[in-house]
Parts: structure tokens; C-alpha cells; sequence
């Protein structure tokens, strides 16, 4: 089978690589998946230089997530059966003609979503639910802001708000992008999310500020989301895309009397596991259903991959990219 494989930890993905590789087995408790679609995430990324806490033993095939077919079933699984439709994920593996998981990773595909938008969504909006619904405890009308809106965790965010009937305050640094969040998900406000946007927040929220900041950014748009953030509101910590980790004075959130909260879907599901599991079925329901819809960017060969590589390291997706097996 075809396959991305990592062999070498080195910058630029330069250890990465298309292998032929054998298809693998379906060992006791394990599914075999024929892959139709494998999104593309920052961690595939940093796996490939080591630069993400998850470090799998070389040689090994990035992919978190995808969707597909099952093709062969081990021993001792019941439930699925070949030829069904599925989404999973696990740590690795998905970027491949074939993958082989757990058979209790998986689940069935919503028949409102295609191939392309089944593989984008399951990390992106579980993310999206645990940071709004777990998190931040969300209540209909409060104003959300997403700050990297045009990001596959910031769209699925400002997506799943709306639904959760919020009011959104979309922030993205480019006008294409800003434009192109508007367009398919008109959000109540699109913003620049360069510095200045405290000004805009207050004023779209009356001076008040938002109840809930979803920011995967860091550095300076953390600093000053501390400055547009209404009393007993709820800042939510998804990442550092800008590369600092910033520091808060404890005397703010004391002032103003709002909550800094860390959002890791995965290990939320992990600790709580009953909870972890509602969580899925919630954004499963809400797929099936119509109720969101997950955009993909561009869908490419999996011999494309440093093409879909670059253009999450370019910051020019809107919402997710995924490549075909």
C-alpha cells in the first residue's frame, strides 16, 4: 500500500516520505480501514520533527483522523461488519492507503457528510464542544469571540457557537479569510484579529466585552482578549499558534473577575470517560443532523501532501485540508 512514512526526525519534513509498505493486519480488537479521506493537523506536522509531545517510535505514519470503509475485522470484534462507513482517529496511521485501529476508536459515518468533510470533522469539533459546552459552560446569547477564525479548530468553533444559539465575534488577521468566515457561516461580526480588536469587541458587545474568548493563538491576542473579556466571563486556552506562551499578572482575572481555562479535548475524554463519550455523540448527532457543517479547503493526493503540508505552515486554509489515499 501507499503511504506518508516518517523515518527521520528533521525540519522541513525532510525525514518524511512516500513508502510502499504492506498492507497491515487486522490483529484481535482491531478494525482494518480502506482510507477515503485523512485530515491534516498542526500535530501531523510537528510529529515530523519531533516537536510534539506525542512522539511515536520511527518509522511511522502521521494522520489523526479520517474516514473510509472497513475492510477487514479482528478477532473478537463485534459490531462492525466490511463495507461499513466510518470516521476515527487515533495518534498516527491515518495517512495511508490502509489503517488499522482499535475497533472501539471508530464510529459511523454521518450520511449528511461526504468522505472529505466526515475525515475534517471529529477532532476540530470535538474541540470546539469540550472548550464551548465542557469549558465555558456556554449559554445561548452570550458573545463568543474566536480569535484564528479561519483555522480548522477556530471555524468549527464559530460554527458549533451559532448553532449553540451565541452570539460570535469572528477574528481572523487576513481579508480573504475574514471574507470567506462571513460567507459560510455569518457570524453576527468578522473582525481583524491584529492588534486593536479590544476597541471592536467592546463596541459590538456594548461596552460589556465577551462572555467567552476561544483563543488558539497565544502571545499578544491573549493580552489583550484580557482586555475585552466581560466580568465573569471565561478565556479559553486551545493553543499557541503564534508561537509565545504568554504570562498573566493573577491580579487581572481577580479585577475583573473572569476564569482562564485549558481546553484538551482528548484528555477531557480520557479522564472523564463517560463524559468524553456524550461529548462524541453530541457532535455526531449534530453532523447527522445537518446542524454543522464542516468545511474542507482543499481535498489533494496523498502524493500532494507537502502541498497540503504548506498550506497549513503558510496559514492560508479555511477550515481543514485532507488528503486521498
Amino acid at each position: 500500500m501507499r503511504a506518508l512514512q516518517v523515518r527521520e526526525l528533521r525540519p522541513d519534513h525532510a525525514g518524511a516520505g512516500l513508502a510502499e509498505l504492506p498492507v497491515p493486519a487486522a490483529g484481535p480488537g482491531a478494525v482494518r480501514v480502506r482510507v477515503r479521506a485523512a485530515a491534516v493537523n498542526f500535530p501531523d506536522l510537528l510529529m515530523t520533527r519531533g516537536a510534539y509531545q506525542l512522539k511515536p517510535d520511527l518509522p511511522f505514519v502521521p494522520g489523526l483522523e479520517f474516514s473510509g470503509e472497513v475492510d477487514a475485522v479482528g478477532a473478537g470484534v463485534e459490531g462492525w461488519s466490511v463495507g461499513d462507513a466510518v470516521v476515527g482517529g487515533n495518534r498516527f496511521g491515518a495517512m495511508a492507503d490502509y489503517t488499522v485501529v482499535p475497533a472501539a476508536s471508530l464510529r459511523p459515518k454521518p450520511a449528511a457528510l461526504d468522505w472529505d468533510a466526515a475525515a475534517a470533522y471529529p477532532v476540530a469539533y470535538l474541540t470546539a464542544y469540550v472548550a464551548l459546552v465542557r469549558c465555558a459552560r456556554l449559554v445561548a446569547g452570550e458573545w463568543v469571540l474566536v480569535h484564528g477564525a479561519a483555522g480548522g479548530v477556530g471555524l468549527a468553533t464559530v460554527d458549533l457557537a451559532k448553532t449553540l444559539g451565541a452570539r460570535v465575534i469572528a477574528a481572523a488577521s487576513r481579508a480573504e479569510k475574514r471574507t470567506a468566515i462571513e460567507r459560510l457561516y455569518a457570524p453576527d461580526a468578522v473582525i481583524d484579529g491584529a492588534a486593536g480588536f479590544r476597541d471592536a469587541v467592546k463596541a459590538l458587545t456594548g461596552g460589556r466585552g465577551a462572555d467567552v474568548v476561544v483563543d488558539p493563538v497565544g502571545g499578544d491576542i491573549f493580552d489583550e482578549s484580557t482586555r475585552c473579556i466581560a466580568f465573569g466571563g471565561r478565556l479559553l486556552v486551545v493553543g499557541f499558534a503564534s508561537g509565545r506562551i504568554p504570562d498573566l499578572p493573577v491580579n487581572m482575572p481577580l479585577i475583573k473577575g473572569f476564569s482562564v481555562v485549558g481546553v484538551r479535548a482528548g484528555e477531557y475524554g480520557r479522564r472523564f470517560p463517560e463524559r468524553g463519550a456524550e461529548n462524541v455523540a453530541a457532535i455526531d448527532a449534530l453532523a447527522a443532523q445537518g446542524r454543522i457543517r464542516p468545511h474542507v479547503h482543499a481535498a489533494l493526493d496523498l502524493g500532494d501532501w507537502r502541498e497540503a503540508f504548506a498550506m497549513l505552515e503558510r496559514r492560508e486554509a479555511v477550515g481543514k485540508v485532507v488528503l486521498r489515499p
